[in-house]
Order: C-alpha cells, then sequence, then structure tokens
C-alpha cells in the first residue's frame, strides 16, 4: 500500500509530520484535506513515498541498490551523510515486485514459531528473515511489519493492511500473537493451519484438477480421431462402394454428425458451464455450492469433515475458558472455508447464544451443520470443563481421517481414470481393425 507523509504547519507556528498509508493519492489528499480542516493547520506538502534506485561510491568500490524515499534530493543527502558519492539516484519507473506464494507465507510463519521457541526476539527474527527471504514483495511486507511494529502500532493495524497476502485468519492469529504472553504458540498454531490447509488444497488438486484435464485431454483426441482422422480413411471405401462395417459405419456417421453440429454441440457445452462459473463466484452461488457440495458423496463428506477440522483448530487455538465463546466461535466459522456453514454457524449458534441465552452445545446442534461425532466430542468437553483439549482431539481425528480417505479418493479416481483411457483405447483399435479388415476384400 502506497505510503504518503503530510507536512503541515500549527496556528503556533509549529512544524508537524505525519506518515501515513492510503490506497490511493486521491483518497490520502481526502484524507489530508479533513485532517487540516478539523485541526487548523496549514499544508505544507503532501508526499508519496516512490523506490528509488542508486549508484554510489565508496573505498573505490562501487555499489548499487534500492530504497524508498519521498524525493530524489531526500535519498542523495542521506546516502551522502553515510558517506558514499553519489554517482546517479532514479526513480524506479516501473515496481513490479510480484505476488506472493502460499508457500512463502507458511514458511514465514513456521520459521518464526520456531525461532520464537529458541527464545529469539521477534526483532531478530524479522531480520534473518529479511535477508533470507528471496521473493520481493515479501520481503517489502516483512520490512513493513519490522518497521510498524518499531513505531508502536498495534498487531491489527500492522498486519490487516496484508490480509492480501497472509488471508484474514492469519492475520487476526499474527495480530493476537503481537499482545499474547506466548508469541510462540499461537505462530506454531497458526502454522499448524495454513499447513494444513495448503496440504489439503494440494490433495484436493490432485484428485479433482489433473484427473479433469486428463479427461479432456483423451475426449479432444477421440474427437479429432474421430472427426478428422478417421473419415479421411473410411470414405475411401464409401467412394469405391464398398459396405462398411457396423461399428465403423456407425463412427462415420457420429463423426458426419459432428460436422455438421459442432456449433450446437460446443455451445450446449461452453454456455452452462461457462454460466455456472459465472454463479459461483458471486455470493449468492459460493453459498449454494458450499451448501450443497458437502451432501455429495465421498468428496462432499471429505470437504465436510475437513471444514468442521478446521473449525476445531481454530476454536482450540483461540478458546481460553474464560467465557468468550461467542467471538472464539464467530472467527473459527470464518476460517472453516464453507461459506454455509459460517452463515448457519453466524445466524443459528451466535444468534442463539447471544439472543436466546442458549449454551454452547445447543448452539451448536442449532446450526445443523456439524456431524454426530464433532458434537460428541464439544458436549464431553462441556461436561468435563476440558473443552479446548477435546477440541484438538477433534482435529487431530478428521485429520488423520480426511488424510486416509483423501489418499483412497485419489487412487479410486486415478483407477477410473485408467479404466477410461483403457476403454478409450480398445475401442479406437477396434474400429481401426475393423477398418483394417475391410482393405484386402475390396482388392478383389
Amino acid at each position: 500500500m502506497p505510503v504518503f507523509r503530510l507536512k503541515g504547519i500549527t496556528s503556533n507556528g509549529k512544524l508537524i509530520q505525519n506518515e501515513f498509508e492510503a490506497d490511493t493519492k486521491k483518497i490520502a489528499t481526502e484524507r489530508v484535506n479533513r485532517f487540516i480542516k478539523s485541526k487548523g493547520v496549514k499544508l505544507k506538502s503532501l508526499d508519496q513515498k516512490y523506490n528509488f534506485l542508486y549508484k554510489v561510491e565508496k573505498d573505490g568500490k562501487v555499489l548499487s541498490g534500492e530504497q524508498e524515499a519521498y524525493s530524489k534530493e531526500e535519498l542523495e543527502r542521506a546516502l551522502a551523510k553515510l558517506g558514499y558519492k553519489v554517482k546517479s539516484v532514479q526513480k524506479e519507473l516501473i515496481s513490479f515486485k510480484g505476488g506472493v506464494p502460499s508457500d512463502e507465507v507458511v514458511n514465514f510463519i513456521r520459521i518464526s514459531a520456531d525461532l520464537l521457541k529458541q527464545k529469539l526476539t521477534f526483532d531478530e527474527i524479522l531480520n534473518l528473515l529479511i535477508e533470507d527471504t528471496q521473493n520481493k514483495r515479501m520481503k517489502e511486507v516483512i520490512r513493513t511489519i519490522q518497521k510498524d511494529l518499531k513505531d508502536g502500532k498495534e498487531g491489527s493495524e500492522v498486519y490487516n493492511k496484508h490480509i492480501d497476502i497472509f488471508g484474514k485468519f492469519a492475520c487476526y492469529m499474527l495480530s493476537v500473537a503481537s499482545t499474547s504472553g506466548n508469541m510462540a504458540l499461537v505462530f506454531e498454531s497458526t502454522a499448524k493451519f495454513l499447513e494444513r490447509d495448503a496440504a489439503f488444497k494440494k490433495n484436493l488438486r490432485r484428485a479433482m484438477l489433473m484427473p479433469a484435464i486428463t479427461v479432456l485431454a483423451i475426449i479432444l483426441v477421440i474427437l479429432f480421431y474421430v472427426g478428422y482422422i478417421f473419415p479421411a480413411t473410411a470414405e475411401l471405401f464409401v467412394d469405391m462402394g464398398i459396405d462398411l462395417p457396423p461399428m465403423t459405419e456407425w463412427t462415420m456417421n457420429f463423426s458426419y454428425f459432428l460436422r455438421d453440429y459442432w456449433l450446437p454441440i460446443v455451445t450446449a457445452f461452453v454456455i452452462p458451464i461457462s454460466a455456472f462459473i459465472a454463479f459461483i463466484r458471486t455470493e449468492k452461488g459460493k453459498l449454494v455450492l458450499d451448501r450443497y457440495i458437502i451432501k455429495v458423496p465421498v468428496i462432499g463428506d471429505l470437504l465436510h469433515k475437513t471444514s468442521i477440522e478446521i473449525f476445531a483448530r481454530v476454536f482450540y487455538t483461540l478458546y481460553s475458558g474464560s467465557g468468550q465463546n461467542v467471538e472464539v466461535i464467530k472467527i473459527a466459522s470464518e476460517a472453516c472455508r464453507n461459506t454455509y456453514m459460517e452463515k448457519m454457524i453466524k445466524e443459528k449458534a451466535i444468534r442463539g447464544m447471544l439472543d436466546e441465552g442458549k449454551g454452547l452445545m445447543e448452539g451448536l446442534e442449532a446450526s445443523g451443520v456439524f456431524t454426530k461425532t464433532a458434537l460428541s466430542r464439544f458436549r464431553l468437553g462441556a461436561e468435563t470443563g476440558d473443552l479446548k483439549n477435546n477440541a484438538q482431539q477433534l482435529a487431530d481425528y478428521y485429520e488423520i481421517q480426511t488424510t486416509y480417505k483423501m489418499n483412497s479418493v485419489i487412487d479410486m479416481i486415478n483407477l477410473f481414470i485408467n479404466l477410461f483411457i483403457m476403454i478409450a483405447l480398445i475401442a479406437i483399435t477396434v474400429v481401426s481393425s475393423e477398418t483394417a479388415v475391410i482393405q484386402p476384400q475390396s482388392q478383389f
């Protein structure tokens, strides 16, 4: 996010200076105008921080680098004060730092958790990560976090500006960690959640995306064979007046059908698929998809239990036993990665607890999105006063179960893909063999 600097003069002649962030220069100007009107300040300047590329010389060595500054002159003066002979300073015209892969975020939190256990201060950890991080944008994010923390900003303000990088849940957890008495535990729990979430998404891609691409590729190959290659051979026999065998004749007719009606066929597939994708990208569509996808056999059960696992893991991490259940349930529902479950938990469980005075178990049961196993573990925890550990046990149990089930699903899908490939190859071989048998007969 762009950084701006306000310089102004108060009514008693005192110079003030303040740095702040805003999405655009227009928004920054509006904020400054409101400020100077309410405080009676005379605006001296509003500057935006840019990235500069510099080249300097010291002790006969020429060094180059990049540095953010509000102006070229300010950076030149700063470099000169450090004893460098400035050779050139240029504003970076195109500053593309790229995105941040999820692996970078997981590594940042995991390394921080491990080093916090070794009693390193968080500032020391950030210094190490700035040096070792290769991703330019992530390096900038870590540097900004370090600066904001040194400036005394609150955790929510520090991390929420990077919500597009870390995600809503991770930002909340890191904000909690900054004021927590045990940063290492909070970072460890967050790292565990993100690692588990990344592993599940990777396995889901293996189970769904690659098989879909494989099937699509096979279908396209078959259509190319039937629509282009096969007719070139079979039409030779038609021109010679030879009767075609049944499968060859059927394939030939199918080829003509594809040639004549390819546009309506493509339209019949593309329009519904495009409409479905557009619909599920809307808020209502996402809600409908998440409501029914957990009812799909096999894969739906897997997704449902994974969402409950995430809910339980987040609940375990945040629950303190001090009675602040509502906020914990709210954050856990938002992290569970299912908008329908989130909606039902907020509308049925949380609203019932706040408006009707329901207990935790009554609220969770009223939501209607938890399995009997999950409810029994939460009920046991509530009865024994060990709700936190029971939530962890539920999360660990579903993690093990969904991991094994996911592997089974992947094996099953791969089996069906292999069978599909085998059937396709057999069909092509049979049709080709039948065509080959005609050739000797046509010579008599």
